[in-house]
């Protein structure tokens, strides 16, 4: 069992306050992100969870055992670090003999050649080498096994620092950011590696980060914090689709959000840039902010009551996307829309543009940033 529960946890250093009163239950087995922008406090609530940080208010329970008195050695736990923090002077094999030679041994069989002598020492010797060769195995580093780190490439030291926490076959893994030392192509090597290893392991992952893409790539759930507050917790799709509130629309999803100021009249139907959504709003004669993602917008040659008009003010090639970031309301405010290139590459920097929106894709804030929905359908 991997289970995780945490109750109204709160922590303050001094007068300021960096969580909220969280609570979280992590199942066995899944693959949990918290992720949010720097400093929302999902470092701390890691080390809180590890033992290596103590809460102000609120329990920890693993396995549904309370664990707040617990030390962090105790708690059966792995941390992967951001910085790899390997051994620099032992080789890989060492490194990751290390942890388990600090379990299993006494104080006795770690002492240099007299230990040797121990009757037990060759079987726990044997059971080491057994657990080292077949994690090398998992995470294909067999051939590292005799380089110290500093022979070794970004990639590689990272699945030792996985491997150092394998070994020990945790009741879970807590990973703080272990990717974001990597290149950008070799962080999306190691997304899919990261997910194939939880598949095959079947452990609970408790992963922070505040590169949204992986939370929405990996994750089973995530769970999006910001000033030290869950916003929401829920499954990768349903966060980018249905997000709880302004704040979370706005941090899920690259390009960001386009947010739209408008309105819903004595009958609920909203408007906005004098474009009638056909759509009536939960709240009537209330001032709305209107969400819409940059793939539900599109630029069309035709002009209607449903489209809008903008100026093209940069042209961002991606290859199999093309961005365009258009100046509208006389170049007061700047979307983005998503165009596929072989519809939209004649359009350049300049190019005046009409703007259609998908009808069945708008989300609603009210002035406070709290999701509203639609009466008769979802939007």
């Amino acid at each position: 069992m991997g289970t995780i529960s945490l109750k109204n946890i709160s922590k303050s250093f001094g007068s300021t306050q960096v969580l909220n009163n969280l609570n979280v239950d992590i199942q066995d087995g899944e693959f949990l992100t918290l992720v949010g922008p720097s400093g929302c406090g999902k470092s701390t609530l890691l080390r809180i969870i590890a033992g290596l940080e103590q809460q102000t208010s609120g329990d920890v329970l693993i396995d549904n055992k309370n664990v707040n008195k617990i030390r962090a050695s105790e708690r059966d736990l792995a941390m992967v670090f951001q910085s790899y923090a390997l051994y620099p002077h032992l080789t890989v094999r060492r490194n990751l003999e290390t942890p388990l030679r600090l379990r299993d041994y006494n104080a006795f069989e770690r002492l240099p050649l007299i230990g040797n002598f121990s009757p037990n020492k060759k079987s726990k010797t044997e059971s080491i080498n057994q657990l080292v060769n077949k994690t090398s195995e998992t995470l294909q580093i067999s051939e590292l096994l005799d380089r110290k780190p500093g022979q070794l490439s970004g990639g590689q030291r990272q699945r030792v620092a996985l491997g150092r926490a394998m070994v020990r076959e945790p009741v879970a893994f807590l990973m703080d950011e272990p990717l974001s030392n990597l290149d950008a192509a070799l962080r999306v090597h190691m997304r899919s590696e990261l997910s194939e290893l939880h598949n095959s392991l079947k452990t609970t992952f408790v992963y922070v980060t505040h590169d949204q893409a992986e939370a929405l790539t990996m994750s089973s759930r995530m769970a999006v914090m910001i000033d030290g507050n869950l916003l929401q917790l829920d499954t990768p799709q349903e966060v980018y689709d249905n997000p709880s509130s302004l704040s979370v629309a706005q941090f899920v999803g690259s390009p960001k959000i386009n947010i739209f100021n408008g309105s819903s009249d004595s009958s609920g139907t909203v408007n906005f840039l004098n474009v009638n959504l056909k759509r009536k709003s939960s709240e009537s004669n209330s001032d709305l902010h209107i969400g819409i993602r940059p793939e539900h917008l599109e630029i069309t040659n035709n002009k209607d009551e449903n489209t809008f008009s903008g100026t093209v003010a940069y042209r961002e090639n991606l290859g199999s996307d093309i961005y365009f970031h258009v100046n509208i309301e006389d170049n007061s405010k700047k979307i983005i829309v998503r165009g596929l290139p072989q519809f939209t590459h004649q359009i350049t920097n300049g190019s005046s543009v009409n703007i259609k929106r998908d009808s069945n894709k708008a989300l609603l804030f009210n002035q406070t940033g709290m999701r509203i929905h639609f009466n008769n359908a979802m939007g």
